[in-house]
């Protein structure tokens, strides 16, 4: 049972009374009077609230929270009580959210039942602890409170972005992939490849003619053409502290596994085969590319797993260990973060031992909080100097750039949030001219 603040008021206003009347004996007789109605009250508002159990709660959480957006949890409320009540309904999230206030205040009338909708966004994959739903219930009275426990302790994994997945998926099967920045490409040439020009049969196609052939032979000429092949996509992410940047609460390496999750998607919708690639001191996981009805189950559960251990990578260990288990060239999406020109070059004989066995396109970021800072404009010397400073990375990763592709390595410098569009855009760009 807990008190409320009504409770403490009324309490309050008869002790005040009834030391009044050690001036005037009226008022002594009054605080008496309502001190006997004020525990007839309490005595009648907590046999009201205790005489039957008539509250129940229960959540209605996803089987598993997509990690970096909103995910909408649902708390269904009931009353069984004949008579209105308050109700104060306290969610117990996990603790990583550091949030405190998730309580939610409502009135339900005799028999009613509520849902209640909120959203958390989990930052951090792993296996979040959802504790009880705490009930604090008082009628009309209210001098007192009824706490009710619902709701059993569960644990609910965080998984890479599989609702922008959703989101991908199904702008695909309805052709509006452009809203959410999804460049429309002509593809160059034709959905096939050329294999030979042989003569015309009944039942060829029309469209397939070769026009000048048939005028050289004198007879009907048609072109004919094998299906594209499918290609081998690997997304190779970086896992070491370089992608340990936080951006929004994501670290940089959160954002390449969402980018890698989706780009795997639209490769697999492209007829291509999709696999994954982690690395950090030492060659860490390895999915082969596949086309499958399991790889992106598969590759949703290995990117799941990843944690990084804050060291080194090796690019000299990645490119041994793809020269091993990559035979076919394929197209490398590399994601991983150069800090200044000095850094890439350390890495750039690997870069061009990768670029030379596969094509090669290398993804890493800009610093949209260092842009934002060179926009305002400096009130003092001091100021000055660091915007100085600050267009001295942003050139540098724009000079990483042109390095790249002096050597013939394809790159994407973006921000994190816009990430898994501007990779998208580059596939497509890749595919449609024939590079990959």
């Amino acid at each position: 049972m807990y008190l409320t603040r009504r409770f403490y008021f009324s309490m309050l206003f008869i002790i005040l009374l009834l030391s009044s009347g050690y001036m005037f004996n009226t008022l002594f007789l009054m605080g008496q009077l309502l001190l006997g109605l004020y525990l007839l009250a309490i005595a009648l508002d907590v046999f009201l609230l205790y005489r039957v159990r008539g509250v129940t709660a229960s959540r209605q959480c996803p089987a598993r929270l997509s990690n970096g957006d909103d995910n909408q949890i649902r708390l269904r409320v009931e009353s069984s009580y004949s008579f209105p009540i308050t109700l104060s309904v306290i969610d117990e999230i996990p603790v990583v959210f550091q949030l405190r206030d998730v309580c939610f205040h409502l009135k339900l009338s005799p028999g009613e039942g509520k849902t209640i909708k909120y959203t958390l966004r989990p930052t951090r994959r792993g296996a979040y602890a959802f504790g009880h739903i705490r009930v604090f219930v008082s009628d009309r009275i209210g001098l007192v409170q009824r706490r009710f426990t619902c709701a059993e302790p569960e644990k609910v994994k965080v998984y890479p972005s599989f609702l922008m997945l959703h989101r991908y998926e199904l702008l695909a099967m309805s052709d509006n992939l452009t809203e959410i920045g999804i460049k429309k490409i002509r593809r160059v040439g034709h959905q096939t490849e050329f294999e030979q020009i042989k003569e015309y049969v009944k039942g060829d196609d029309y469209r397939t003619i070769n026009w000048k052939a048939s005028a050289r032979r004198h007879q009907l000429m048609v072109n004919v053409y094998q299906d594209e092949r499918s290609q081998q996509i690997y997304n190779v992410i970086d896992k070491g502290r370089v992608m340990q940047q936080a951006f929004r609460g994501m670290t940089l390496l959160d954002y390449a596994i969402n980018a890698s999750l989706v780009l795997s998607y639209v490769a697999m919708r492209r007829d291509d085969k999709a696999g994954l690639v982690t690395f950090n001191e030492h060659f860490d996981t390895f999915v082969p590319a596949s086309r499958q009805s399991g790889q992106m189950q598969t590759l949703l559960e290995k990117l799941y797993a990843q944690e990084t251990t804050y060291g080194e990578t090796d690019f000299s260990a990645l490119c041994v260990h793809l020269s091993k288990h990559v035979s076919k060239r394929s197209l490398l999406v590399l994601y991983t973060n150069f800090s200044n020109l000095n850094s890439m070059n350390r890495q750039l004989p690997y870069l061009q031992q990768l670029s030379r066995q596969h094509r090669l396109l290398v993804v890493f970021f800009e610093d949209s909080e260092l842009k934002e800072y060179i926009n305002r404009n400096p009130v003092n010397t001091e100021e000055y100097y660091r915007h100085v400073i600050a267009e001295k990375f942003i050139y540098e990763k724009r000079l990483i750039v042109t390095t790249l592709k002096q050597n013939g390595i394809y790159s994407v410098l973006t921000t994190p949030e816009n990430l898994s569009i501007d990779v998208i855009n580059k596939y497509l760009e890749m595919k449609s001219r024939q590079l990959i």
